[in-house]
C-alpha cells in the first residue's frame, strides 16, 4: 500500500467512525464490567448488535441463549467453517442464518477488515485476549471501534482457559443480561473442575511426563503445546508437560530425536480430522459424527508412524488423542477429566468424562452431543 493510499483508508476508517458515533442511540442504561484484559468497559443495558472475534465463540453465546445464540450477531469471522467445519455445520444446519451473517475477516488477525465491522454498527464486540481474531494488543483496531462508540469486550478460552473460562462466561453474562444462564453453566464446570483438583491435592501422586503433539498429521512431527490451551491441561491433570522445559514459548516444535531421547511416559495427539477423512489420512479423525471405530483407527494409524512407533508409552498403549477444538471451548473441563483418567487411571477411575461432556451439551448446546471426542490405543475391555 502507498503512503497516499494508506492515507485515504485511515480517513475512511476516520470518516466511518465519526458517522457511527453521530448516528448511533444513546443507550437508556448501562453497566460497567470488567473484562478478561482487566479492562473497565461500560456496555449498553439491551445489547442487540453485537459482533464475535472468532466464529467458535457462538457455543459459548449458545450456554446462555440456546434457542437463539446468533439472534444479536450481525458480524463474525469466518473462522468456524475453515478450522471446525463439522461443528460449524451442525449449527448451519440448526440455524441455516449463520451463513448469511457478513463476515469482517477470515481466519487470521490480519485478515481482519475494521472497515467492514464498523459498516456494521455493532454495540458490542466481542474478542479474544489471543487467536484468529484480533486480539488485545490490537491497540489501532481498539481505538478506531472505541472512537465509534463500540464497546469493546475481551474473553478467554485459550490463553489460560482452567482460570478465564469460568470468567468469560460470567462476563458474557452480564454483557448479553443472561447472568442465571451463566451462572449455572459456571457452576457445572466449576463442580467438574473441583473433582479434579481437590483429588490430585488430598493425594499428591507422582506426575507423569506428558507429550501433546498438536495437529497430528498437519505437518512432520513434533508440534507441541506448553502453556495455555491444552498444555494446561496437562498439569492440571496431574502431569509434566515434557516440553516446559524445552521451547520458552506458549508453543512450538520438539524433534522426534529429542521425544526418542527423552521419553515420554504418555503421548497425546490432538485430532484435526473428522467423519469425513479419508481411510489413509494422516490426521486423526475426533469431532461429530466420527465413530469410536474410526477414531481408535485412527489414532492406531497415527503411533505407527516411523518414530512415534518406537516411543515407550506407545508400545504400552499408553498413548491417547483428543479433539483439537477443546483448546479454546468452554467446554474444555471434560478434556480435563479425560487428561486425568489417562494419566492417574487408579486415582479417576470413577470419573465419567463422556457423560460430562453429553450433560454439558444437553443441558446448554441448541444439539445433542454426537460422535467420539478422545480415543486410546487400549481400549478398555
Amino acid at each position: 500500500m502507498t503512503p497516499r493510499s494508506a492515507a485515504h483508508a485511515a480517513a475512511l476508517v476516520a470518516l466511518l467512525a465519526a458517522g457511527l458515533v453521530a448516528l448511533w442511540p444513546a443507550a437508556a442504561a448501562a453497566r460497567e464490567i470488567v473484562d478478561l484484559a482487566g479492562r473497565t468497559v461500560t456496555v449498553p443495558d439491551k445489547v442487540e448488535r453485537l459482533i464475535i472475534g472468532e466464529g467458535r465463540y457462538i457455543p459459548a453465546l449458545a450456554i446462555l441463549d440456546r434457542d437463539e445464540p446468533i439472534g444479536r450477531v450481525v458480524g463474525m469471522m469466518g473462522d468456524y467453517e475453515q478450522v471446525d467445519p463439522a461443528t460449524y455445520a451442525r449449527f448451519r444446519a440448526r440455524f441455516p442464518a449463520i451463513a448469511d451473517i457478513p463476515r469482517f475477516g477470515r481466519a487470521s488477525p490480519d485478515s481482519f477488515s475494521v472497515e467492514r465491522a464498523l459498516a456494521l454498527r455493532p454495540q458490542v464486540a466481542i474478542f479474544g485476549l489471543d487467536g484468529h481474531g484480533p486480539g488485545a494488543s490490537n491497540a489501532r483496531v481498539i481505538e478506531v471501534l472505541e472512537q465509534a462508540g463500540i464497546v469493546l469486550v475481551f474473553i478467554d478460552f485459550r490463553t489460560d482457559p482452567l482460570v478465564n473460562t469460568p470468567k468469560s462466561i460470567e462476563v458474557l453474562g452480564a454483557v448479553l443480561g443472561r447472568e442465571r444462564e451463566a451462572a449455572s453453566f459456571v457452576a457445572e464446570w466449576r463442580a467438574a473442575y473441583d473433582v479434579v483438583r481437590d483429588r490430585l491435592a488430598r493425594h499428591r501422586p507422582p506426575a507423569p511426563r506428558v507429550f501433546i503433539e498438536s495437529r497430528v498429521g498437519l505437518m512432520p512431527c513434533c508440534e507441541t503445546m506448553v502453556r495455555g490451551m491444552m498444555g494446561d491441561f496437562v498439569t492440571a491433570a496431574g502431569g509434566t508437560n515434557l516440553a516446559a522445559g524445552v521451547i520458552p514459548a506458549d508453543a512450538g516444535t520438539v524433534s522426534l530425536e529429542y521425544l526418542l531421547v527423552n521419553p515420554p511416559d504418555i503421548y497425546i495427539g490432538t485430532a484435526i480430522g473428522s467423519a469425513s477423512s479419508p481411510p489413509d489420512s494422516p490426521w486423526i479423525a475426533l469431532g461429530p459424527d466420527v465413530a469410536a471405530q474410526q477414531a481408535a483407527e485412527s489414532l492406531a494409524r497415527a503411533t505407527r508412524r516411523v518414530g512415534i512407533a518406537e516411543l515407550p508409552a506407545v508400545k504400552a498403549g499408553r498413548a491417547f488423542a483428543v479433539w483439537h477444538h477443546f483448546y479454546n471451548s468452554p467446554f474444555n473441563v471434560a478434556a480435563l477429566q479425560a487428561f486425568a483418567k489417562w494419566l492417574h487411571p487408579e486415582l479417576f477411575a470413577d470419573l465419567d468424562p463422556e457423560g460430562l461432556l453429553h450433560r454439558l451439551h444437553q443441558r446448554f448446546q441448541p444439539f445433542p452431543l454426537e460422535g467420539t471426542y478422545w480415543t486410546s490405543l487400549q481400549q478398555p475391555p
